[in-house]
């Protein structure tokens, strides 16, 4: 054999692991798409489920806090008559209670964790 059929097979095999190697890796590209895509599936039936509990519990909040305006007319209601009611609340007391209740609400408002 000459130099040339040695240079000549030398590129063919150089060849044949170059688009061997190519091939391969074109192979674990594809395979990293998929597994992505898959992933990528799941995350948006992820979000899905979380947009709907979001959504439920706003409709939930809504109806809790129509539920709490209806029993404070009853309430108010009730006590328009009475009394007992009609009377002033030292302030200490009166400003104890505001703090309590302005401190219940703070606690239960979520309106902060969904921005």
């Amino acid at each position: 054999m000459n130099k040339n059929n040695v240079t000549i097979a030398f590129a063919f095999i150089l060849l044949f692991f170059i688009t061997s190697d190519l091939l391969h890796a074109k192979q674990l590209a594809q395979n990293e798409a998929s597994q992505l895509a898959q992933k990528l599936g799941q995350l948006q039936q992820i979000i899905i489920k979380n947009n709907q509990i979001i959504a439920n519990n706003e409709k939930n909040k809504q109806s809790l806090e129509q539920q709490s305006l209806q029993n404070q007319e009853q309430i108010n209601g009730q006590l328009k008559e009475n009394y007992c009611a009609n009377q002033l609340v030292p302030l200490p007391i009166s400003g104890s209670l505001y703090n309590r209740a302005k401190n219940l609400r703070q606690s239960t408002n979520t309106s902060e964790f969904t921005h």
